[in-house]
């Protein structure tokens, strides 16, 4: 369908879309997912749940006891759109770096933007200055919102590779923060006008080159995902406080954390960080209702004894891997909770498979959120019957549209959305999982590329090359297992995996670094001299199927 006339002055976002012929179908097959040529999503988001709900509602809540009712966060967002337009004269179509844990700034920061017609760029505040530099070149973004405790790595690409980028902390000293700026400022700001399909956000991925691919997401994209997963299967209420471990960095976090409760009405319960049992304790102790985090994060609890304080949920989202079927039933046994799954992507904006309640197959992931259709691929792109795997494929609202990426060519096949899972599907539409079919490491929820990886360690001077994949692993799913070979004349011993490991955590987020490092005299390679990462997975797949048949 043609683009609406969009409200954007720097058509940056919309000229680095794909050329039209690349783009998915997109299909708005119910009621809800009917949206008006015009929108703001910031403003249906807030301006809407105030209108409904009324402004002392609470809104945002943290683990320190702060609270913002829904009229705060409106005029709280108001002040942000104010400062990024009247201070730093911000136009609708500029990008605007976020960077920060998960704290009630980040989200009044997010709605500003788009709601003074910026383009969000969420990152996490993980990321090292090596990550963010390649996000920052493809997405030019003109000023950054930093939490004033993580401006190093920002202020350092700014330094090195941006200049024109303006960087203002967040949660500092000085009158140049964000919060004294917006101190001064009235509250009121009247939303852009945005058309439906003028670009809201430009979502990183973990690229499995190293390289990361921009997703481009409209404003209507956002209330699509309420509109489908959100009201269709999560179902929050007015009276719900929902907890979220994902950063709003990552879409999922998103869709948890701000658009689902705000739709609904109900509070957002922020963690800036929490191990798995402390957070369980907080479940507690702040009554929160709904819960969404990896598999990981419930194996964790289980293992810490902890599941308990997880009696007062109503509702549990797993998300980022598929959740083992032994872990399901504990919670189902322990707790009578049966835990949503489902399967998203960057590309997809969130969740499209699953199921909730009684609909719920146990070892499946479920069948095709209702305004999406999903199919099986084979090798020449033909739809397989059931029980037999091949390439997940989707259809819906969304759909992945690359900032300015030949890697589009892949995904989309055919007007589908190939996400580079490989699944099956049985007689009554349920989906199940049985892996990914690139080289990307999902580890604890994190997707992992294996030759971002490969790179940071290179890096080592006493390193002459390395090999990354995944190593399967009963805590995380997987671990990251690096294959390294020395230079001439160095002691491959523990101190020097330790040392190896330190360092990526210096270039990399440490989620990335590997767990596992091995010292081996070469990598194998074909006749072209390419690294051949099926014959280090064979390794540790051979290990894993021994160790396992000794335990047996």
């Amino acid at each position: 369908m043609p683009l609406s006339p969009s409200a954007h002055v720097d058509t940056f976002p919309r000229d680095s879309l794909p050329p039209a012929e690349l783009w998915p179908r997109l299909e708005f097959t119910t009621p809800q997912l009917q949206f008006p040529e015009r929108l703001n999503a910031a403003s249906e988001l807030v301006d809407a749940a105030v209108a409904a709900y009324g402004p002392d509602r609470p809104a945002l809540r943290t683990d320190t006891g702060e609270v913002w009712s829904y009229g705060e966060l409106q005029r709280r967002t108001n002040q942000v759109a104010q400062v990024l337009v009247e201070d730093l004269g911000l136009v609708p179509g500029n990008r605007v770096l976020l960077r920060s844990p998960n704290n009630p700034w980040l989200v009044a920061a997010w709605l500003g933007v788009l709601k003074a017609g910026g383009v969000a760029v969420a990152t996490m505040s993980a990321l090292r200055a090596r990550e963010i530099a390649p996000v920052v070149a493809r997405c030019r973004p003109a000023f950054a919102l930093v939490d004033s405790r993580y401006t190093a790595d920002v202020e350092q690409v700014r330094d090195s590779e941006a200049p024109e980028l303006v960087v203002v902390p967040v949660g500092g000293d000085g009158d140049t923060d964000l919060l004294a700026r917006c101190a001064t400022k009235s509250g009121e700001f009247t939303a852009v006008d945005t058309a439906a399909d003028d670009v809201a956000l430009f979502g990183p991925t973990s690229g499995s080159t190293g390289v990361p691919k921009i997703t481009t997401h409209f404003h209507r994209d956002v209330l699509a995902i309420d509109a489908t997963f959100g009201r269709e299967v999560l179902r929050l209420r007015s009276d719900d406080v929902v907890a979220c471990t994902a950063p709003l960095g990552f879409t999922f976090g998103l869709g948890m954390l701000v658009a689902f409760p705000l739709r609904a009405g109900a509070c957002t319960f922020l963690v800036e960080a929490a191990t798995p049992p402390r957070l369980a304790d907080l479940v507690q102790e702040h009554g929160v209702t709904v819960l969404a985090t990896a598999p990981t994060g419930y194996r964790q609890v289980l293992k810490a004894g902890k599941v308990g304080q997880l009696r007062g949920l109503r509702a549990a989202v797993s998300a980022g891997e598929h959740i083992p079927r032994a872990v399901w039933e504990e919670y189902e046994r322990e707790l009578g909770l049966r835990i949503i799954d489902g399967i998203g992507a960057t590309e997809m904006l969130h969740i499209f498979i699953s199921a909730a309640g009684d609909e719920i197959r146990p070892g499946s992931t479920g069948r095709p959120v209702p305004g999406y259709r999903a199919t099986v691929l084979g090798p020449e792109g033909e739809e397989l019957p059931p029980g037999v795997e091949g390439r997940l494929a989707v259809i819906g609202p969304t759909g992945c549209r690359y900032l300015d990426d030949e890697r589009q060519r892949s995904y989309v096949v055919d007007g589908w959305n190939v996400t580079g899972d490989t699944f099956s599907r049985d007689e009554d539409g349920y989906f199940h999982y049985h892996a990914r079919t690139d080289d990307m490491i999902v580890s604890s929820g994190y997707n992992i590329g294996a030759p971002e990886v490969e790179a940071a360690i290179d890096t080592h001077p006493d390193v002459l090359e390395s090999g990354v994949v995944g190593e399967p692993d009963p805590e995380r799913g997987s671990i990251v297992c690096a294959f390294v070979v020395l230079r001439d004349g160095v002691v491959a011993d523990a101190a020097k995996a330790r040392e190896i490991q330190d360092h990526v955590k210096q270039l990399l987020a440490p989620y990335k670094y590997p767990r596992d490092v091995r010292f081996c005299p070469s990598l194998p390679r074909n006749t072209s001299g390419k690294l051949q990462h099926y014959v280090l997975r064979r390794i540790v797949e051979d290990e894993e199927a021994t160790s396992l048949a000794s335990s047996s």
